[in-house]
């Protein structure tokens, strides 16, 4: 019994050392911040705090920076993306973007985001506008009209630019539960190849997935109908505009299977009477190295973000 304990003993020692060796070969590794899931993993652990409202499950922290993907992300004191929040002034222009991490700019300078791209655009007609930017990572349509009604109105927008993308209709687990995933990259790492093994993989099975997603009958497409009419309501009684930008998915630009979602989302803005703007046209056909932020990451770089800038800067000129 006593050697029995003493191997015991001797190889839980071994795995803890085994597994300390991997977690710290890991970090070596990623320290070239060239890996696109370890990245978002440290923006989750880095810039995010979990959120006392249930409907969020997550939110920016604030007042913080952090680089990643060899790109610095710095959030102001109400955990939108740039430097500090000025007040209103009378007669400004104040254009608030609502979106995800498209949105936020994932992998693409600050100066370069569709945002920034617009306020030079705008500052170069001698125009006294300002372009805020509240995309947050791993949010859906409900989240981010959520967050907006019960933290950022004071913002005082008078245009708001929904920066829809085709995942935004997914209903979203509030994650965060986990303390091993939260804390190891080698256990992040594990659980990642184990959901790519056995999850959903493919071109056929993502189209298959947001037909699904896109169903009128699923709950989070009816949470996201909901979301927008209440983003409606609240515009419609502080004067707001809204514009409805239509993102692609960016993974197949030239032979693009998600047309069916962008008519769906055209005919939501027309219900809701939002200027609508599709940015698809803007990058059709451009392939995956010309458009993403890095190999691994389907993110717009900043040539994507430029198109998409070019794309909404008439309708936002003629408020239409």
């Amino acid at each position: 019994m006593k050697n029995f304990l003493s191997s015991i003993i001797l190889f839980g020692i071994s795995m803890l050392v085994a597994l300390g060796i991997g977690e710290a070969a890991l970090r070596f590794k990623n320290a070239d911040m060239r890996n696109y899931d370890i990245e978002m993993w440290r923006y989750a652990l880095e810039l995010k705090k979990r959120s006392d409202d249930p409907m969020l499950g997550h939110d920016h922290q604030h007042s913080k920076s952090a680089v990643l993907q060899s790109v610095e992300i710095r959030l102001n004191e109400l955990g939108l993306r740039g430097g500090p929040m000025p007040p209103p002034q009378p007669e400004q222009r104040r254009i608030l973007f609502l979106g995800s991490s498209v949105t936020l700019g994932w992998g693409v300078p600050e100066k370069e985001t569709v945002e920034a791209r617009l306020q030079e655009m705008f500052r170069a007609e001698g125009k006294d506008v300002l372009v805020m930017n509240a995309g947050i990572g791993n949010y859906n349509a409900e989240r981010y009209v959520q967050r907006f009604l019960t933290e950022l109105t004071a913002t005082k927008p008078t245009d708001i630019v929904v920066h829809y993308f085709v995942r935004d209709a997914e209903k979203l687990d509030a994650g965060g539960g986990n303390w091993l995933l939260r804390n190891s990259q080698l256990a992040v790492t594990l659980w990642i190849a184990g959901s790519r093994i056995f999850g959903q993989s493919g071109e056929k099975s993502l189209v298959e997935h947001y037909r699904e997603v896109y169903e009128p009958s699923q709950p989070g497409y009816q949470a996201m109908l909901a979301a927008l009419k209440r983003l409606k309501e609240y515009a419609d009684a502080n004067g707001i505009r809204v514009y409805l930008a239509m993102t692609p998915d960016v993974h197949d630009l030239v032979d693009y299977k998600f047309d069916f979602i962008h008519e769906r989302v055209k005919g939501i803005a027309d219900q809701y009477d939002f200027h609508y703007v599709d940015l698809l046209p803007a990058m059709r056909n451009l392939k995956p190295e010309e458009l993403w932020s890095m190999p691994g990451d389907p993110h717009p770089n900043g040539r994507g973000h430029k198109l998409m800038a070019e794309a909404l800067f008439p309708a936002l000129q003629l408020g239409k």
